[in-house]
């Protein structure tokens, strides 16, 4: 396979082609990808959201608490180009030693036609990721708990492989109230072990994301500030075209255009607490992504979520481009309380 190839499928999880985004300079970026329905619905990320919901602690190993004890989460994405990927990971709480999970993240970017130098057809061939997740948390007190996630990856391009590993810290804090809750998490701290054609070994898409999520008293409303990516504050490029403008006035615009692109914005609908619906906003994602020639509603997303006793629901709708929106849905069954019911 053409080395070219090679390069175009380590860059499938990215949009490389539109203004300058963060991304596609590093190895196993889909270890960014949005995991659960319910964070894809809010904007894609998500880091302070204390709740009894297993996908959660995917995004923030500090999530992970005793309420998500013997729950079985499961996750698929349809995402573009005849790509998917998915989760399955389970929990289980342990007392006072803490809280366990352990799961698997996949990416399948499909089947491809195999060609010569030639252009003449020869066969086929597949190329998938993948990333074992063994999760372990710890609350400190009542308010704040710390969590670590070990990720050893795996990514197979063609007759083409790659080994690393990576981990992730996190940190949770909710008040006691339990209205609000606030994280950090310092992600993909790690290496590449095996390169994949004996070239240079490439770094891990590193990023540190801090939150805070905020109920209403009064209300059955919820919002979510989520900050990506504080180890760099320049997250545009040149997106200030014009060569009149002074240059004070392009300072001020750079600071205010960057601070925003690390800003996604989530609100929940709660009315009961068995459903909720949730939009969210991502200003990083429709500034990549917008055709400016024509509206559209890229960097917006929205969803919708069903709490049982058994089982829980979401579902999130997430638009990139005019070419199209992913769906990401993910079910999280408890199957402790499962058990208890087969039993009676």
């Amino acid at each position: 396979m053409p080395k070219r190839y090679l390069n175009i499928l380590l860059l499938c999880t990215t949009f490389a082609v539109v203004k300058g985004q963060t991304g596609g300079d590093n190895v196993y970026e889909f270890l960014n990808l949005t995991i659960s329905g319910r964070v894809a619905a809010i904007g894609g990320s998500n880091v302070s959201l204390h709740s009894a919901d297993l996908n959660l602690a995917y995004h923030n190993p500090a999530l992970l608490n005793s309420g998500t004890d013997q729950m079985l989460a499961l996750s698929y994405v349809n995402y573009f180009a005849g790509i998917n990927y998915g989760m399955a990971m389970y929990g289980k709480s342990f007392g006072n030693t803490g809280n366990f999970a352990a799961g698997l993240t996949y990416l399948n970017y499909g089947t491809f036609t195999e060609a010569d130098v030639n252009g003449d057809i020869t066969g086929s061939f597949r190329a998938s990721e993948y990333a074992f997740s063994f999760l372990y948390s710890k609350p400190i007190d009542s308010l704040f708990s710390l969590g670590i996630n070990f990720k050893p990856v795996l990514s197979y391009l063609e007759r083409y492989s790659s080994y690393g590993l990576a981990l992730d810290i996190g940190a949770g804090w909710r008040n006691s109230s339990g209205l609000c809750s606030a994280g950090l998490v310092i992600k993909n701290i790690g290496v590449q072990l095996t390169t994949y054609a004996g070239e240079a070994r490439q770094k891990l898409p590193f990023e540190i994301q801090a939150g805070v999520s905020q109920k209403l008293a009064y209300a059955p409303f919820r919002l979510s500030l989520t900050l990506r990516h504080l180890e760099k504050f320049d997250l545009t490029h040149d997106y200030l075209s014009d060569a009149s403008s002074d240059e004070e006035s392009k300072k001020n615009s750079g600071f205010i255009e960057n601070a925003l692109r690390h800003a996604i914005v989530g609100l929940e609908f709660i009315p009961h607490k068995s459903f909720y619906l949730s939009a969210g906003y991502n200003y990083q994602r429709r500034q990549e992504l917008k055709v400016d020639s024509k509206s559209s509603a890229a960097g917006f997303s929205w969803g919708f979520g069903i709490n049982t006793s058994c089982f829980d629901f979401g579902l999130g709708r997430a638009t990139y481009h005019l070419a199209g929106s992913s769906t990401h849905i993910s079910v999280v069954l408890k199957t402790g309380n499962i058990y208890k019911r087969f039993r009676k």
